[in-house]
This record gives C-alpha cells, structure tokens and sequence, in this order.
C-alpha cells in the first residue's frame, strides 16, 4: 500500500474543498477530539484532509488524528501524489485512493458510510477512504490505544514503514509553538483557503476575501480586533525588531512603512504563510521567501497573555 515518497509531486496550493466536504468544514477543524495540530500540521496537511483526519479518528477511542494524517501523508501525500492509483485506477500492487486500499480491504471496512461520504462508498472520495482507514486501524489495535504499531503493521507489513508512520505522527503532534489566540488565528485562515480574492472582501460572504480583510477575520475569530487595511495593521503592531524570527501567528507585511504597506500575510511556521494574493487567484498557501524582502512583521496576540518570546519558524 505505502507510495514512495520521494516521487510524490508537492504542491503549494491546497485545492478547493470539494463539495462533500463542506459538513466536515463546517464543524471547524477544533470540533473534534485528538491532539491539537501544531505549525507543522497546519502548514502541510490540506485544511479539508485535516478535518477529515480528526472527524474519521474521533471514531475510534485512542487513534489520534495524527497517525491517521501520517497514514495519508505517506500514502498518497494527503491526496496529492500524482501517481498512478491515487485519484483513478490501481498502482502496480493494486492499490487505490488517497488512503492506498487494496479492493478487498476497503470492502471489509467501507461501511457505515460517514458524513460527507458517497454512496457507494469509493475508495478515491477521501471522506469514505479516511473513515475506511481509521476503522481498519480500529479494529487491529488502535483501540484505546492497545496496539497501534500492530494497527499500523496491519496496514502495511513493514516495519519500516511502522516507524515511518509513527515519526511523521510525532511530528504533527509536537505543541504548538505560538498561543491560543494566535493558532487559532491560523486555523480560521487554513480553513479559507480556496475561496477568492475580492479586493474589500472580508469573507465568504461577500464573495471571498483580500489579503487584510483574511487577517483581520482571522483575528477576530480568536477575539483580537484588527484596522482593516494592510497599512493600519501594520502601524497597529506591536512590531517585531528587524531580523527577529517569526513565530506563527506573525503578521508579515509587505510595501513601503512610510508611504503604504501592500500587502500583508499571516506566516504558519515552516517558512510558510497563508494568504489573499491578488485579483484572479484564491487563498492559499506560499513560501514567505517567495514573495520577495517584506517590510516588517508583527504579533497581534502578543500583550493577551501569550509569549512575545521569537524562536524559529
């Protein structure tokens, strides 16, 4: 079932959720039990393939999230591989869809079919596979947390790939590196990704957002009140000192200070941000060393009880 890694294509834009995901986004990606996903997480794990992750493992006492995502991360890249057998037909062992099932198993564990789910349940709709996936993990240890290298061994007989698996789950389970109101910031952001840049737009609403009206929506739904534009917000602060590293949750903004900042986007660790970009493109996310030298950064969290402390990104 395991997919080489190395041949996976990565791609910075998330897709758009599809339809049938929309009950999973509804929920928000903090409605579910589990770990919560750190930087790490959030920067590499489509926002609509996360929600999933946490939903399908919520299922089974004990699985948490991030061994599922690890699962999928070194299946198929969260979807993302372009290789034969994830999106259509089988790979040369027969496997199919973002979760790798070989026919038979994806039968024995396919049903009941989950919210947000097809029917008949296929093995290439991510909600169907990722429930599938979870329960077969159920059901060969990860209950209640009784054997999840024998759950993972079930899946892949391969001891490499056990360890594989459990390094990539210790990863998105590391603790966030920033505060409550500045994750959760992140996590409003990660959750827009895909609708489209509206110049003014402040949300879903009036048709999508432009890269101030996504900050200041993302703060306030960790209760933190922004200006509106690029410019105010950059001249709102608090600033970081020049060269200080980022922490995710840092605004990082772009233009001239003394004339008018441009552009402004929220960074998520890993030198990476998520952002409005311009007229014709969605939300998405991209590698801060992309967009060129920026004119500085701030932290809108800092002063409510989170640390003002920088380490790298």
């Amino acid at each position: 079932m395991k997919l080489v890694l190395a041949a996976m294509t990565i791609i910075v834009a998330i897709p758009v959720a599809l339809a049938a995901f929309l009950i999973h986004l509804a929920s928000g990606v903090t409605g579910t039990t589990g770990s919560h996903p750190g930087a790490e997480a959030l920067a590499d794990i489509p926002s609509d393939y996360l929600s999933i992750y946490r939903t399908a493992a919520a299922t089974c006492s004990g699985l948490d999230w991030t061994v599922l995502a690890a699962v999928g991360k070194v299946e198929s890249n969260h979807g993302r591989s372009t290789l034969p057998g994830v999106r259509s037909g089988s790979n040369s062992a027969g496997a199919q869809g973002p979760m790798q099932f070989l026919p038979a198993t994806f039968a024995a564990y396919r049903n009941p079919i989950p919210p947000g789910g097809i029917d008949p349940p296929s093995p290439y709709h991510p909600v169907n596979a990722i429930h599938a996936a979870a329960r077969m993990l159920c059901h060969n240890g990860a209950k209640d947390n009784r054997d999840i290298r024998a759950a993972l061994f079930s899946y892949n007989h391969s001891t490499a790939y056990v360890d594989q698996v459990l390094a990539i789950a210790r990863d998105y389970n590391r603790a966030p590196t920033t505060g409550p109101a500045a994750q959760r910031a992140i996590e409003f952001a990660m959750q827009q990704i895909g609708h489209r840049y509206v110049w003014g737009g402040d949300g879903a609403h009036e048709g999508g957002f432009d890269c101030s009206g996504l900050t200041k929506a993302a703060y306030a739904a960790a209760g933190i009140t922004l200006p509106r534009t690029a410019h105010t917000q950059y001249t709102a602060g608090p600033r970081l000192a020049p060269g200080a590293p980022l922490l995710p949750g840092d605004l990082v903004f772009f233009g001239n200070p003394h004339t008018k900042i441009h552009h402004v986007v929220l960074y998520i660790g890993d030198g990476k941000v998520v952002h409005a970009p311009t007229f014709g493109q969605r939300v998405q996310v991209a590698q801060l060393a992309s967009l060129g030298p920026h004119a500085g950064a701030t932290r809108p969290a800092q002063g409510r009880g989170e640390s003002s402390a920088a380490s790298a990104g």
